[in-house]
């Protein structure tokens, strides 16, 4: 007879004894359910229980919040990083356009300010770039972007909105350098706007200094200086600078002026180059002999050299053809002075025989 192969007794003694009590703890639950639903006699309980079991929740909890809220701060940390960071660039590129609208905003502030000086002034002027300035601080020079190809020439003028900068000195095919109005080589005469008083402007290195200007002259401290346009190479009128203070020379005999340069020698990148110079008009010169002008009086005036005597009218083509000519007035002589030869008394009449 083959051996038993179940279980063994006491363990299926076991399994019924489980069994009994799951069904008695399911019948429990079931009642408990029951009345609960019926009476809510158990939320109080449950209350209680949940507001005691809290602090385990939140211990228990604890780890998971706390990696939680790490990865979330790191995560936050490097967004915030790269954020940063972008911003930083668009921050830099958005500063790069503002100076470079900036810059041509400024530019054609000052190409209309030329272009409005060249309207108002009625001047033939031509528009040269500055290519580059002369780093000697004794030379005050400037290179335009602008040559003989382009029709610059030595001699020119050049001006800028405020008034004169300089004049050419070299020219090359493709570009031309500009003595400045302030360098130590370069003089121009000029005139006080207020009086008409004639002086010299000679350039400092920094400003622009009149020399030799006479006591009596009235110059005064804020005076406006402008170009007298003798020597036909500036036009006349056009702004140089106002004089900022006088002093005496070493001789005392003269001022000095010190001119704070009308044209702003030190900024903006173009020039303007005056084509022609107005000439000054030329006065007739009179000698006072000439008749005025708009002098209608009939006749031909004799020349001034073949005027008649005062006191004598001139004779007219119609006189001299109707009337004898008039001899001239006798001249008194001195009396006639005897020779010794026939120096003679004349015997009295009534002893003549």
């Amino acid at each position: 007879m083959p051996p038993y192969a179940g279980p063994p007794v006491a363990s299926r003694q076991g399994d019924a004894s489980s069994t009994l009590r799951l069904l008695a703890y399911l019948a429990l639950a079931i009642t408990l359910i029951v009345l609960d639903d019926q009476g809510g006699w158990l939320s109080r309980l449950r209350t209680q229980a949940a507001v005691a079991v809290q602090p385990v929740w939140a211990l228990a909890g604890l780890p998971g919040r706390l990696g939680a809220s790490v990865r979330d701060n790191a995560a936050s940390h490097n967004q915030l990083v790269a954020e940063n960071r972008e911003l930083r660039n668009q921050l830099l590129l958005a500063n790069a356009r503002l100076t470079r609208l900036q810059t041509a905003a400024l530019d054609n502030a000052q190409l209309r300010e030329l272009l409005n000086v060249a309207e108002r002034s009625g001047l033939d002027v031509q528009l040269a770039p500055i290519l580059d300035i002369d780093l000697d601080p004794v030379k005050q020079r400037l290179v335009l972007d602008a040559g003989s190809r382009e029709g610059v020439r030595i001699g020119q003028a050049v001006i800028d909105a405020g008034g004169l900068m300089g004049q050419v000195i070299a020219v090359t095919p493709l570009h031309s350098t500009v003595l400045l109005l302030t360098d130590p080589d370069h003089a121009v005469p000029v005139t006080v706007a207020r009086n008409g008083v004639r002086l010299i402007a000679y350039g400092r290195g920094d400003r622009v200094e009149l020399r030799d200007i006479p006591l009596s002259a009235g110059v005064e401290v804020g005076d406006e200086i402008v170009t007298s346009g003798l020597g036909g190479r500036f036009p006349a009128g056009f702004p140089v600078g106002r004089i900022l203070q006088l002093r005496p020379d070493d001789t005392h005999a003269f001022l000095v002026g010190e001119l704070e340069p009308a044209a702003k020698l030190d900024r903006g990148r173009d020039v303007l180059l005056l084509r022609s110079v107005p000439q000054i008009p030329r006065m007739p010169v009179t000698t006072g002999l000439e008749p005025p002008a708009g002098d209608t009086a009939p006749g031909p005036r004799p020349a001034p050299g073949n005027q008649a005597p005062r006191g004598i009218a001139p004779a007219t083509p119609a006189d001299a053809a109707t009337a004898p000519a008039t001899p001239p007035a006798p001249v008194p002589t001195p009396a006639a002075t005897a020779s010794p030869a026939t120096d003679v008394p004349a015997a009295p009449a009534g002893d003549r025989r």
